[in-house]
């Protein structure tokens, strides 16, 4: 009923009467008041005026489950949502939900992660009030091989979630990491299971910085968060909101063709890589070049000097004034 009362409340044009509550919601005046005592508690101002009712007013980065359920516009993802406070990974907690048998959509939202993951086993700081913290579990029908564009397509979700949250926006630094003003924002980890031939399901994790007063030294000079950027609170309930109906749009895209063809020019718009010098590490090789941008299945294109163009599929991409390579 928190979740009803907070939506009427944000869709109301001034007051609600508590009678129209009670009417809409089939409850008594008792259970109304109790539902108002609750909502303040968790942070909402909403003022109660005899004989007009209740508002609410602008009660900033308020972030509870019931927050998220009224931002939330989604067809299918997150009608299954799954708030905590405290948590080791999203990730972790999703794919336990999918060993249960959790439907496609299944989302994991934390306040807090003890243990949270990047690319190549990094930790994640996690900390409660700092960022967003989400998971949400896919059962796609196409074959494992399309599913390494899944990154690149979560990326231009955050991308938009976040300009329509903040105004702000970012680039990407190929494949998946957010960036504004050169340093990275926003981590995507992607966790499959498959057979050889067929997908259990997959797992997309997305970290966002939103206000974190002092990184650790070591990624000082290479991350930031959006309240360094913004001068007002960023709620994160609208962002989590904003980026699951951004997955939902662009994934749409990419089931018709299952890769990158359809949002190729969008994500090589956002591309901080594009036309500009990069140095390719991988376990077997290292060289430099101009990023061309993407193909349609995602990789990089990379041209040297000698004007062959090599294609990269993986491996650690640095691009010149990003991440120290100057």
């Amino acid at each position: 009923m928190k979740a009803k009362i907070l939506k009427i409340l944000k869709e109301a044009d001034g007051y609600v009467s508590g009678q129209a509550l009670c009417e809409s919601l089939e409850v008594s005046r008792t259970a109304v008041w109790k539902v108002i005592r609750q909502l303040q508690e968790d942070g909402y101002d909403i003022e109660a005026v005899r004989n007009r009712g209740y508002r609410l007013a602008d009660s900033g980065d308020v972030y509870t489950r019931e927050e998220l359920e009224s931002q939330l516009h989604t067809e299918w993802l997150g009608k299954n949502l799954v708030f905590l406070d405290h948590v080791d990974s999203t990730n972790n907690r999703v794919k336990q939900l999918a060993d249960q048998g959790a439907p496609e959509g299944t989302m994991v939202v934390a306040v807090e992660q003890s243990a949270g993951k990047g690319r190549r086993g990094r930790s994640w700081v996690s900390l409660e009030g700092t960022g967003v913290w989400m998971s949400f579990l896919l059962r796609p029908d196409f074959m494992p091989e399309h599913a390494s564009a899944l990154t690149l397509v979560a990326a231009l979700s955050v991308i938009d979630g976040i300009c329509q949250t903040t105004g702000i926006e970012g680039k990407i630094k190929w494949p998946n990491d957010i960036v504004i003003e050169g340093k990275k924002v926003c981590g995507i980890l992607t966790e499959m299971s498959t057979e050889v031939e067929s997908i259990h399901y997959i797992v997309v994790g997305i970290g966002i910085n939103v206000e974190i007063k002092e990184f650790p030294e070591e990624i000082r000079q290479t991350a930031t968060c959006l309240a360094f950027h913004v001068d007002k609170p960023v709620r994160r309930a609208k962002l989590v909101a904003s980026v699951a109906e951004s997955w939902e749009k662009y994934y749409r895209k990419f089931l018709q063709t299952l890769d990158m063809t359809l949002l190729k020019e969008e994500y090589n718009r956002f591309l901080v890589n594009l036309d500009r010098g990069v140095k390719v590490l991988s376990s077997a090789d290292e060289y430099t070049g101009v990023s061309l941008g993407i193909n349609d299945q995602g990789e990089l294109l990379v041209k040297q000097e000698d004007g062959r163009i090599r294609t990269v599929m993986s491996g650690e991409v640095s691009v010149r004034g990003i991440y120290g390579y100057i």
